[in-house]
């Protein structure tokens, strides 16, 4: 007999994010989707301008004013997020759901200390007292690894090094053991070194709390590092989604195989870097047919007349281009 399929952690289906602006509507995202189960962390991968950090905002509410967002679907375990009042989405924010924001400094509030942060989500969420809630911060401190949290619970953000207030961000998205966390670029600034902690960190907790993790990334490096699977976005849309090893031994779409291309190898001393020629297209003026056929090798006619869909292709795993499999074929 076999096992039903388990709920996603998150559901996401024709999501579309469009701005409106004086100058026009800027349609930033287009038709996405994706799921990602408990446990699992994927990847969200593409060049700044892509729609990732667009599209993980809108799964959390976080949109306002000029932000039209529309999808059939945005569960979070089957409850779904776009009929929720705003009351009791804010309520899921923190509790069942949470996003690790990529400026540390900016994201804490100067003025309070490390324990009051941490502990509001407690004395808000949970209801605890202000010493349990200071005796909770503590304990999180110490599960992402800040030397003597005793200690530092009571010290300010500038106190801390940017390593540390990255972890510091990391206890509050996962105080209450939300279903899902959505890291937006948490390594963004770091030295090789500490950016290798917080992602074994990251890794390390969705293992021991069985969180879904969505990461956000344009590193190519951190994907090899930690992500299940990974979906490439391009112009607003994903072009690519397989598993982690599938993309990075033989990807389908030449964009995630130009972004493999660009990752500088050991064996190229003395070569020249790669570069991807020309720049992602502005999402008010979008080319015709596939939006990276003006910086693609490997592109024909039909490229230029015709946007390919995302489809499916062998090994569960899919792809926007009109030659996936001459791609994949060809790479593996």
């Amino acid at each position: 007999m076999t096992e039903p399929t388990p709920t996603p952690a998150l559901s996401v289906r024709k999501l579309s994010v469009t701005f409106h602006s004086r100058r026009g509507d800027i349609p930033a995202v287009a038709d996405v989707g994706f799921d990602v189960a408990p446990g699992e962390l994927v990847a969200l991968l593409g060049e700044s301008g892509s729609g990732k950090s667009v599209t993980a905002r809108a799964v959390m509410g976080l949109h306002t004013g000029s932000a039209e967002v529309r999808a059939d679907r945005i569960a979070l375990s089957g409850t779904d997020l776009r009929t929720l009042p705003d009351r009791d989405l804010r309520a899921l924010r923190g509790s069942r759901m949470s996003m690790v924001f990529q400026d540390a400094l900016s994201a804490l509030n100067p003025v309070l200390s490390i324990g009051d942060q941490i502990g509001e989500l407690f004395r808000e969420h949970r209801d605890m007292s202000r010493r349990a809630a200071r005796q909770q911060a503590t304990d999180l401190l110490g599960l992402v690894g800040i030397p003597a949290p005793t200690q530092r619970v009571g010290d300010y953000p500038h106190q801390f090094s940017g390593g540390m207030r990255q972890r510091i961000l990391i206890a509050m998205a996962i105080a209450l053991e939300p279903e899902l966390v959505i890291a937006d670029e948490p390594t963004t600034a770091l030295d090789v070194t500490v950016q290798a902690q917080i992602l074994e960190l990251l890794d390390d907790l969705r293992r021991q709390l069985n969180m879904a993790v969505l990461l956000i990334t344009h590193d190519l490096g951190v994907v090899s590092e930690v992500a299940d699977r990974t979906m490439v976005m391009y112009a607003g849309r994903i072009v690519e989604a397989s598993t982690t090893e599938q993309l990075l031994g033989a990807p389908a779409h030449p964009y995630a195989q130009a972004l493999l291309r660009s990752v500088p190898q050991a064996g190229q001393i003395g070569d020249d870097l790669y570069a991807i020629p020309g720049t992602p297209p502005d999402p008010r003026r979008q080319p015709s047919g596939c939006p990276f056929h003006p910086r693609c090798d490997q592109v024909v006619d039909l490229c230029r007349s015709e946007r390919p869909a995302l489809r499916s292709l062998p090994g569960d795993r899919a792809a926007a281009c009109h030659r996936a499999e001459e791609v994949m074929h060809a790479v593996a």
